[in-house]
């Protein structure tokens, strides 16, 4: 189980892993002396987590200024647990809470591997670079600071080079986006869909964004 603390005045975060209930109280210690509200977010994966074990936690984030509590889980026994004691739950699978675990440790922000369709309404953000293997469909929105790649179709809105790398590129195997963008250039996507059956790169070339044929170099 991971456990986010947001405050909400700083927006700083701290986050850290309970693998004992009893050991809890002093963990939280160093939160009680701050007046500031918190936001929490509870994380488990993977764990069955029983109504009684929930309400033991809560007793202890009453002791602190909490402003509103989270569970996320992709167990269902726990998520019905936690709505059970009126706390605001959802189930949402393992590699999105991965996802947003990363928002909140900047220790691994890094190079982020999605599995999946990435959903109208969606967004996943990297610090580095962004592979997905699955669609990106109209209406969701991929970032990186370095490269994208998606291994499926990318129908949706990429943006690559976040911290203003005009080397970076988006790769795609049927690439069709609504928007690119690289760094500070953007482009809208193409009206026609790609004849092709090989994959593309977009990649700046004179302050332009160019689709090209991605062709892959393997080096004896």
């Amino acid at each position: 189980m991971e456990i986010v603390l947001i405050n909400t005045k700083s927006k700083n975060s701290g986050i850290f892993s309970l693998l004992d209930l009893d050991n809890i109280h002093e963990t939280l210690k160093r939160f009680s002396s701050i007046k500031e509200p918190y936001e929490v977010k509870i994380f488990a994966v993977n764990e069955s987590i029983s109504s009684h074990q929930l309400s033991k936690l809560k007793n202890h984030f009453d002791k602190i200024n909490i402003c509103s509590l989270c569970l996320y889980s992709n167990n269902r026994d726990t998520v019905l647990s936690g709505r059970s004691l009126k706390i605001d739950s959802a189930f949402i699978k393992d590699q999105e809470i991965k996802n947003k675990l990363l928002l909140y440790n900047p220790k691994k922000k890094d190079d982020i591997l999605h599995k999946g369709t990435v959903r109208s309404g969606e967004r996943i953000s990297s610090n580095g670079n962004l592979c997905i293997i699955g669609d990106v469909n109209p209406g969701a929105i991929v970032s990186a600071k370095k490269n994208i790649y998606v291994w499926g179709k990318l129908l949706g809105i990429a943006f690559a080079g976040k911290s203003g790398n005009k080397n970076a590129s988006i790769s795609s195997l049927y690439l069709n986006p609504l928007q690119l963008r690289i760094a500070d250039v953007i482009a809208i996507g193409p009206k026609d869909k790609p004849k092709n059956c090989y994959p593309e790169i977009a990649v700046i070339d004179k302050q332009t964004i160019i689709i090209k044929p991605h062709i892959i170099e393997i080096k004896n």
